[in-house]
């Protein structure tokens, strides 16, 4: 999973928005004659209809990461669709002045909308209210800037709901089981998305009395540290049901070790929603029966929103004139019953 997006708390209540509904357009339920109000079917809302162009700068951090890497090409694939959009795409960095140079540099070019992933959203949040007080609306992806004034619109991941999803997901497995234990494969401990996710499975598993957390190990979101740990806490933990691991990438470490110790006595939850996971999933060969989604399809989202923007219109489906200030997305649980539905947005 991204190893250093973040959310901030005063987002965690916002109302989880389907990316779907972006694109959606108008409905086929007619309004009645007496209906009125903002809540028309013929309101202006995005669509797939070429319309009037828009250029889109894009800026994000280097793609170290499979996640980060799906979201410039869920970006770049989402432009391509679309007849009256131009992306100014940046080259990605983790250095911070070098991004805030990258966006300046757009800002300059007049772009019409600005879509930002910061490689810290502190340290640009002075470079996105330039923006938007030069007339660029910004749409801040994932890793919120410091200032609700330096963005027009939010969209990112539910780290504390992944979390919940899988503490869930792995009480309702053992719900029946007596004396039920759990282990949990963290990611880096220095950063705030590891302590809601770790906050979100805690609280999820107090749902669950007959099942207790044993133990608990941080990683490093990559896969030599994923199966460093993992040999670790299969060495100390000889007897456990389920392991939630925080991080697909991570994961493939985390099989490696449960493979090489000839564990299969637990079932084993991902999370971020790795093509390597979900076929593992589907293949139904070993330990790992699910992952929780933080959707990299949400760059595909940002461009449709910040096209929206650019053309005026608001999202088809939703009775407001114009896109929300911040939306959420959802931490669904894949498993082998829904994967072929999901197969398609895996990242490698």
């Amino acid at each position: 999973m991204p190893p250093i997006t973040s959310r901030r708390g005063l987002l965690m209540g916002a109302a989880a928005v389907s990316a779907g509904a972006v694109l959606t357009g108008c409905t086929s339920n007619e309004p009645k004659e007496s209906d009125d109000g903002p809540a028309r079917n013929d309101q202006a809302v995005a669509d797939g209809k070429p319309g009037k162009e828009v250029t889109i700068g894009f800026a994000g951090p280097q793609a170290d990461h499979g996640w980060l890497n799906a979201i410039n090409d869920n970006a770049k694939r989402r432009a391509e669709k679309y007849q009256d959009v131009t992306l100014e795409l940046t080259e990605g960095s983790n250095d911070t002045a070098a991004q805030i140079g990258q966006v300046e540099t757009l800002i300059n070019k007049k772009v019409d909308v600005l879509v930002v992933l910061p490689a810290d959203g502190k340290a640009l949040t002075q470079v996105g209210l330039k923006a938007m007080k030069a007339g660029i609306p910004v749409v801040n992806l994932d890793r919120v800037f410091a200032s609700a004034q330096a963005y027009r619109c939010w969209i990112g991941g539910d780290n504390y709901g992944m979390g919940l999803s899988a503490g869930h997901y792995i009480g309702e497995q053992l719900k029946d089981k007596e004396n039920a234990r759990v282990v949990e494969l963290a990611g880096l401990d220095n950063l705030e998305l590891t302590k809601q996710r770790t906050k979100g499975f805690d609280d999820a598993l107090k749902n669950y009395p007959n099942v207790k957390k044993v133990a608990r190990q941080a990683a490093e979101f990559t896969v030599e540290s994923g199966q460093a740990k993992m040999s670790q806490l299969l060495q100390a933990q000889k007897d456990f049901d389920a392991l939630w691991n925080h991080d697909d990438d991570q994961g493939v470490g985390a099989l490696r070790a449960v493979k090489q110790a000839g564990r299969d006595d637990f079932l084993m939850v991902g999370g971020a929603g790795a093509l390597s996971a979900f076929q593992e999933i589907k293949a139904d060969r070993g330990v790992l029966k699910a992952t929780v989604l933080y959707p990299p399809t949400m760059a595909a989202s940002a461009i449709d929103l910040a096209r929206a923007l650019g053309q005026g219109k608001g999202i088809g489906g939703m009775a407001e004139f114009e896109i929300p200030a911040s939306i959420t997305l959802y931490s669904a649980v894949v498993d082998k019953d829904n994967v072929d539905q999901y197969m398609s947005t895996g990242f490698k």
